[in-house]
């Protein structure tokens, strides 16, 4: 579904992503955890082709096209989609206008009633008010709201590739709980979907169960585990992971010397 090979990415002339590699097969869900600083975010906003990063060399391929050239919304239309840590708020545009033309410009023709009912069924599923669906995008919105809204667009756009870019912080337990059931339910119900989570703690992973957990240290993945690793990162933090990777730097630097 998606590859990234060697993918080498720059802000303001400083580097990000180093040599970055990452394979995600169809119905494989990823997650990446790391010390703040370590490119998790930038990972997710490159793949989105955010134009405030510069993509240096390397690739980014979904389902074998190239994606590195595409705009936001071309991204999107190709069944990619993010689901924000800061949500913004977009004043003059209704949640039911806002994805009734994201349905629109994929050619998507839905009926006026299924879509409502397809709504009002997703926005109940995630404990939404009624008025919510109604409202200004995220106007208003408490912190919690505003992710469960964002995994309202989900449910209603359907997408193959799902990035979670800490979807879970600043959540209570309770809607951290529906957040994850809601995820692990479409899942189920599309079974070549899959999921890229960034996340700093393992929480979220009682409900959305991984198959891969990676370690992102100085913009590489240097550690590939299962759960398991999580809850060592919960117990142990990544200070060996860090020192390791300095390490190896230093060594590199030394051998080209």
């Amino acid at each position: 579904m998606l590859k990234i090979d060697n993918l080498k990415v720059n802000i303001d002339e400083k580097e990000i992503l180093k040599d970055f590699n990452l394979e995600i097969n169809d119905g494989e869900v990823h997650v990446i955890m790391g010390p703040n600083g370590t490119g998790k975010s930038t990972l997710s906003r490159v793949i989105m082709r955010d134009e405030k990063y510069t993509v240096e060399k390397g690739e980014i391929k979904f389902y074998g096209e190239d994606i590195i050239n595409l705009s936001t919304d071309e991204v999107a239309r190709k069944g990619i989609f993010m689901a924000m840590q800061l949500p913004p708020e977009i004043d003059g545009v209704s949640n039911t206008d806002f994805l009734r033309t994201a349905l629109d410009s994929r050619n998507e023709k839905v009926s006026l009633y299924k879509f409502i009912k397809k709504v009002e069924k997703s926005s109940n599923e995630l404990n939404m008010r009624e008025d919510m669906i109604h409202r200004n995008i995220n106007k208003g919105f408490s912190g919690g709201e505003k992710k469960k809204n964002e995994i309202l667009q989900m449910k209603i756009l359907e997408p193959k590739l799902i990035i979670l870019d800490e979807i879970d912080s600043g959540l209570d337990v309770d809607s951290l709980k529906i957040v994850g059931e809601n995820v692990s339910s479409y899942l189920n119900e599309h079974k070549d979907s899959s999921v890229l989570m960034i996340t700093h703690y393992p929480r979220l992973l009682e409900y959305i169960k991984p198959d891969y957990v990676h370690i992102m240290v100085d913009g590489k993945i240097v550690k590939t585990g299962d759960y398991n690793l999580a809850v060592e990162i919960e117990n142990d933090g990544y200070e060996k992971y860090k020192q390791s990777n300095l390490e190896n730097s230093g060594a590199g630097i030394l051998s080209e010397k």
